[in-house]
């Protein structure tokens, strides 16, 4: 489902793919060929959220925002694993965040980091760029080794062809709604709710 929200309407770019149970509503914009997978949610009902081309947000993941603080950045490139909880952070592009993790409000994962499965990156966490970071909190454990670098720079790749061959199997491209009175983005000046 893609839903507008008090005028709201998510912008979605060119060769989408969005699961058709996935549930992306209001201040939300999603980048050329991106993919929003199974059972998903992107809420931009507080705040903006912002997907980059070639990203992909995989089988229940939930992305959400805090109202008047913290928006939800994800950059190109990027690969958000199954069953990851977002809230108003910005991941930068390229990282690979595993699955099961949740990065709380304004942490900030560098470019091509590797996150591990199942860490909690806690409130205003920062990983600088090219690192792994693990554990339950998360911290930073050093640089990338050739064989993780390897792996981050591969996974968006994978997932821009999985949604090609979904296309080709006949699943549809990701439409934008048309809201009944159209208001602009949080960062444009929609009031907060």
């Amino acid at each position: 489902m893609i839903h507008p929200f008090q005028g709201m309407a998510p912008r979605i770019g060119s060769r989408v793919f969005i699961a058709p149970d996935a549930t992306v509503l209001g201040d939300v914009s999603i980048g050329d060929d991106a993919s929003v997978w199974f059972n998903c949610v992107l809420r931009g009902d507080v705040n903006a959220i912002r997907v980059g081309a070639r990203s992909n947000i995989q089988d229940l993941c939930c992305l959400h925002v805090t109202n008047h603080k913290w928006a939800l950045t994800v950059e190109e490139e990027v690969s958000i694993a199954h069953h990851v909880m977002l809230h108003g952070c910005t991941i930068r592009r390229g990282a690979l965040i595993g699955m099961s993790t949740t990065i709380m409000d304004g942490a900030e994962v560098g470019e091509g980091c590797l996150v591990a499965a199942g860490s909690l990156l806690r409130e205003g966490f920062k990983a600088p760029p090219h690192t792994l970071v693990a554990g339950w909190p998360a911290k930073v454990k050093g640089p990338l080794s050739e064989e993780q670098l390897g792996l981050v720079a591969t996974v968006w790749t994978r997932y821009v062809r999985y949604k090609e061959a979904y296309f080709r199997d006949g699943w549809a491209m990701a439409t934008a709604p048309q809201a009944a009175f159209p208001e602009p983005g949080f960062a444009q000046g929609h009031p907060f709710p």
